[in-house]
């Protein structure tokens, strides 16, 4: 039945090929993909809930991270083992989630480094920097690696170190955006984020390994889907709307703000922190867009003008629609 599955896999890798939707399919490496096998229901037995495999003679030994929702069965097994040498069973069941009771609160995030998110309630979460921690032990491992003979078993087993620290690092993050990401869902109605370009963003060699240790990419997937699952609503911005330059108090755009500038004065005289003055316009912005059903056009006017400028111009998606 793996076989059967690994064939169908690429025959809808090539009919998304032939579409026009992906490049050509390409070979999967035994050593750096993560090799799985799936089983459909004709090649495993569910019963009482242990696991058998087609041509075992007794139940897997399985480490449940969480129960199967009642009433459900798994119609689809994967079984899968990553770099680290560590398997894991995956169950497809079909299932459906209710809703998250309805509130009226809405909170805007502003991503960062020093800050993961700044929250428009002026909350600032940590960056935990999991990569940072390990950065020593991981170096050693690494080091370690290096010094083995290319095929041989030493090499192999200093191999595994590195994986386990690499996957040390990416379940602690994956833990950590999962908690923040289940809670901003459940606290609020609508979430409204920026559409980072975060692979234009890691051509910076300076914050590169920084912003990748930040993981902001993995932290929207999680939010989109989450906020699909609970009922929220999840607004992106445009990602030249100037979140940070902006004034939310007279709606001035500053000429210029480096990035080691943390506290700034408006001309109007309000005295803004960047980052939750950012968190602030996201918000504002996301709740004109979320109004108005459309995105948000990046500002045009500068304080240069001496006008000031409107905070938000969401886009017309008919000519008889008003813009804000």
């Amino acid at each position: 039945v793996p076989l059967q599955q690994a064939l169908r896999h690429l025959q809808t890798a090539f009919g998304n090929f032939f579409a026009q939707r992906a490049k050509y399919p390409r070979y999967k490496s035994r050593k750096k993909s993560r090799a799985s096998a799936e089983y459909t229901r004709s090649a495993f037995t569910w019963r009482d809930g242990r696991l058998t495999l087609a041509k075992m003679a007794g139940p897997l030994d399985v480490r449940w991270s969480r129960p199967l929702p009642e009433g459900t069965e798994p119609t689809t097994v994967t079984v899968s083992r990553d770099a680290a040498g560590r398997w894991f069973v995956s169950f497809l069941c079909v299932d459906s989630i209710a809703p998250a009771p309805a509130t009226t609160a809405a909170v805007g995030l502003d991503a960062g480094i020093t800050s993961l998110v700044t929250l428009s309630t002026g909350e600032k979460v940590a960056n935990p920097k999991h990569e940072r921690r390990d950065r020593a032990r991981l170096a050693r491992a690494q080091r370690e690696l290096s010094r083995k003979a290319k095929g041989s078993a030493n090499r192999e087993k200093a191999r595994l170190k590195v994986a386990r620290v690499h996957a040390r690092i990416a379940d602690r993050r994956r833990d950590f955006l999962h908690k923040l990401s289940t809670r901003l869902v459940r606290e609020s109605q609508t979430v409204v984020i920026e559409d980072l370009s975060v692979r234009n963003l890691l051509k910076n060699g300076t914050l590169a390994r920084a912003i990748s240790d930040a993981s902001w990419t993995q932290l929207r997937s999680l939010l989109e889907y989450k906020c699909a699952w609970y009922g929220r609503e999840l607004v992106v911005i445009d990602r030249f709307f100037p979140s940070s330059k902006l004034c939310g108090n007279c709606g001035t755009v500053a000429a210029k703000l480096p990035l080691n500038v943390r506290v700034w004065t408006c001309d109007c005289g309000a005295v803004h922190d960047r980052d939750v003055n950012a968190a602030r316009n996201i918000l504002a912005a996301g709740l004109a867009a979320s109004a108005c059903g459309d995105g948000v056009r990046p500002q045009r006017e500068s304080s240069r003008t001496g006008q000031s400028s409107v905070k938000q111009e969401p886009q017309r998606a008919t000519a008889g629609t008003l813009r804000l």
